[in-house]
């Protein structure tokens, strides 16, 4: 496997500090990513992401594969363990109460992708010229969609767009969302935090992950671009360019 990556997170406009955490690494066989968006105050929020990601990495290293015996029951008990670990952590310390946070998570190798999704942090593929979201938002607006009361358009711009209903460490059990599947020579990836796809469109992203640049350029235009329409929250992207895969020719 032959990718290129990028990866970047930034305060924006108006917060004072980052709660925002990510973890991007990989090698011939696989890589391994995940973007987490924190809440909770007295810095909890940046506790509980940095917790996440950590927790989620650790398990997800040992794998080789998307196709290793148990790979997709791993990624959910990943995030089930840093939702335990999180959770205990809230209960114990009188100043974390309220803690939480979103985590996406991708494992890629050459014979797929494996995506565990808790909360609206996105995960997006760019495949032939179009983009599409993976993962669906675990929020009030997404529900209110799925409804038919609103449509995606008053959904962005709704006074509670940012109230998420499911989280990872607010209570004591969690389940993720897992998709699954192939990944092809010329994908590119995007994982995402709030931060930015609140405040791009997806029409205007898909600009974006189609310049022809590298992912670190990418991702640096991704978040000038949230931050010039206003960087109301912390602002994080991995950019992931599959650039080789066993098999498979560009």
């Amino acid at each position: 496997m032959q990718i290129h990556v990028g990866a970047g997170t930034d305060v924006g406009r108006i917060r004072q500090g980052n709660e925002d955490n990510f973890f991007a690494e990989a090698d011939e066989r696989r890589g391994v990513f995940v973007v987490a968006d924190g809440m909770g105050g007295h810095a909890a929020g940046e506790v509980a992401s940095e917790m996440a990601v950590q927790i989620v990495a650790r398990h997800l290293l040992a794998l080789n594969s998307v196709r290793d015996t148990g790979a997709s029951d791993l990624v959910g008990k990943a995030l089930q363990e840093a939702n335990r670990a999180i959770y205990e952590r809230m209960l114990a310390e009188t100043d974390k109460q309220g803690m939480g946070t979103t985590a996406s998570v991708m494992l890629l190798s050459d014979d797929g992708y494996l995506i565990g999704q808790i909360g609206d942090s996105r995960v997006y593929l760019l495949r032939d010229g179009a983009l599409s979201q993976i993962t669906k938002d675990h929020s009030y607006v997404q529900e209110q969609v799925d409804a038919g009361l609103l449509t995606p358009e008053q959904a962005r711009y709704h006074p509670y767009s940012n109230v998420i209903t499911r989280c990872v460490g607010a209570s004591d059990e969690v389940e993720a969302d897992i998709y699954s599947g192939e990944a092809r020579v010329g994908d590119v990836f995007l994982l995402a935090s709030d931060g930015l796809t609140g405040m791009v469109d997806d029409r205007r992203l898909q600009q974006l992950l189609l310049a022809r640049s590298g992912p670190g350029r990418i991702v640096d235009s991704l978040i000038a671009e949230a931050n010039g329409r206003g960087g109301l929250d912390n602002i994080t992207a991995i950019v992931i360019q599959v650039v080789g895969l066993e098999g498979q020719s560009a």
